[in-house]
């Protein structure tokens, strides 16, 4: 056997193995757009699996702002932003992104892995310090890694350890970075954002927080955990917005000081060597913004769902998730119990993706049921009685 032969070989005895742990992963071909309903191989299920989270991702608004800017500036943006690709409309959109999150400056990205490993790899090298929650989303934590950078994670929203961590590197002369989501992807909790605040502030540290899942769902016009009715620049230095959840669209933006963005412009690899996202994107994202900030039923959608869905697991007698966002776990802790659960909420017309390590770490399996404004009180309510049915003794 060749060595290259040898090496294939190792691959499949590893991915027997993740098969015979239940911890396969297979890709669900979807057979329509993102909506409460989708066409999952061949058949119709309520979705409960999606990060649209205010219902924007099949908004016909959208699809046609989409096409007029497909009309105006073609399907692809043939360059990256800094040789010939970076278009009026992405100009515009940065501008519109940085006036709603109300800082100086807004920088597009292709997607939130992106923007996040970039971000990170762009402000610090060896010798400085990064600072993360473990649960931390893997494009924040693969960031740390990448930089070269010391790297400190803590326990999932301790304050204290985390304080104790930046104290004994306090007087080290590096950067020092904390990194945190504003909220959790498979947990749906929020960051201890005002401690991480004065923390950071008190040690000259840096803060990046990555707001994937809370732009659009939380604060004031859906403008997020970090609301700039309440936190400044000064008191968040980077913050990261994604695009493809409650935007219904695709990308990712950082938002920050002129000099932040500048930076990123000129160092950020991420950034400097890839293809700028289509101009046609951008231009209707440019709609969907409007949408987000005005549409506020949504938001108050959202909240009257996830209220309703707590209530009736409660009844049910099974965990109440920890989680005021559309983000709602249920922690079977077993992989082979997720699985099972999975399958019949899904015989009874649900789908519900189970969630398994590593994603999630070991004993904490779990299905992540997401909520949109396009769901009713009906499909809460259906789902629930199918919950019933799956988790029964």
């Amino acid at each position: 056997m060749s060595k290259h032969e040898h090496g294939f070989h190792d691959l499949e005895t590893n991915l027997d193995a993740l098969r015979s742990h239940q911890l396969f992963r297979t890709r669900r071909i979807v057979e329509s757009p993102q909506d409460r309903e989708i066409v999952v191989d061949g058949r119709t299920l309520l979705n409960f699996s999606s990060n649209d989270y205010l219902g924007l991702a099949a908004d016909p608004r959208i699809a046609e702002a989409f096409q007029e800017g497909i009309r105006t500036w073609g399907t692809g943006s043939g360059a990256s932003h800094l040789i010939s690709g970076h278009t009026a409309a992405h100009h515009a959109l940065e501008e519109e992104l940085a006036a709603f999150v109300e800082r100086p400056r807004a920088l597009l990205y292709g997607s939130g892995y992106a923007a996040n490993v970039g971000v990170i790899n762009a402000l610090l090298s060896v010798g400085d310090q990064v600072f993360e929650d473990r649960l931390n989303h893997a494009s924040l934590l693969d960031g740390g890694w990448i930089s070269r950078a010391d790297f400190h994670w803590f326990e999932h929203r301790d304050i204290q350890q985390l304080q104790c961590l930046v104290a004994e590197r306090e007087n080290l002369p590096c950067r020092r970075l904390i990194v945190s989501d504003g909220v959790f992807s498979m947990d749906g909790d929020q960051c201890h954002l005002d401690e991480l605040i004065a923390l950071a502030q008190r040690t000259d540290s840096w803060l990046q927080i990555d707001d994937a899942h809370g732009l659009g769902v939380y604060g004031e016009h859906g403008k997020g955990t970090v609301d700039p009715a309440r936190y400044s620049t000064q008191d968040v230095p980077v913050l990261i917005g994604t695009l493809g959840k409650s935007f219904g669209t695709a990308g990712a933006f950082v938002a920050g000081e002129e000099a932040l963005i500048e930076t990123l412009v000129q160092k950020s690899r991420n950034y400097i060597f890839t293809t700028a996202m289509p101009s046609a994107l951008a231009f209707a994202t440019s709609r969907s913004l409007e949408i987000v900030k005005h549409e506020s039923w949504r938001r108050d959608r959202l909240k009257s769902l996830v209220r309703r869905f707590q209530e009736g697991v409660r009844t049910l007698n099974l965990p109440v998730p920890e989680s005021s966002s559309p983000i709602q776990p249920l922690v079977l802790g077993d992989t082979f119990t997720t699985l099972s659960v999975s399958r019949s909420l899904e015989d009874q017309g649900c789908f519900v993706v189970p969630i398994r390590p590593p994603t999630v770490p070991v004993d904490t399996s779990r299905l992540r049921i997401t909520f949109t404004a396009a769901h009713s009180e009906e499909d809460v309510d259906r789902l629930l009685d199918a919950l019933d049915t799956a988790c029964a003794p």
